[in-house]
């Protein structure tokens, strides 16, 4: 079970409320994630915008096409249909970094493998004397 800080409560309650009172919804992508907009801050000029996850909270979760607009990078919304995406690119696949499901090369020492030997064009660097 994951441990709950009082402090990550108050600011999923705070973004909730925030998102509820001055929040415009501009769309939605094909994970179910909500994205939102609203008025600049004080003295600036760019719109602020967010998404709120529909499960946990992970940025790898964001596709492209949305990555873009979260970051101002273009102000064209993403269709819903998904027609920015290109039959080369993959579908999603989450960071399993510090999971039971991390990639381990052949050889490496968590995988119960050895390494294979070294070939003769390989010279170790040594520092200088």
């Amino acid at each position: 079970m994951a441990k709950v800080s009082i402090l990550g409560v108050l600011s999923n309650i705070q973004m909730l409320v925030r998102t509820a009172l001055i929040g415009t919804c501009v769309g939605t992508d094909a994970q179910g994630n909500v994205y939102y907009k609203c008025k600049p801050r004080k003295g600036t000029k760019q719109e602020r915008r967010w998404v709120m996850y529909v499960a946990e909270t992970e940025a790898s979760l964001v596709p492209p096409e949305w990555h873009g607009w979260l970051h101002h990078q273009t102000d064209v919304v993403p269709a819903a249909t998904g027609k920015y995406r290109q039959p080369w690119q993959k579908p999603h696949q989450p960071n399993l970094t510090s999971t039971g499901r991390a990639y381990f090369p052949p050889g490496h020492a968590l995988k119960g493998g050895q390494r294979a030997a070294a070939t003769g064009d390989y010279v170790a660097w040594q520092p200088p004397k």
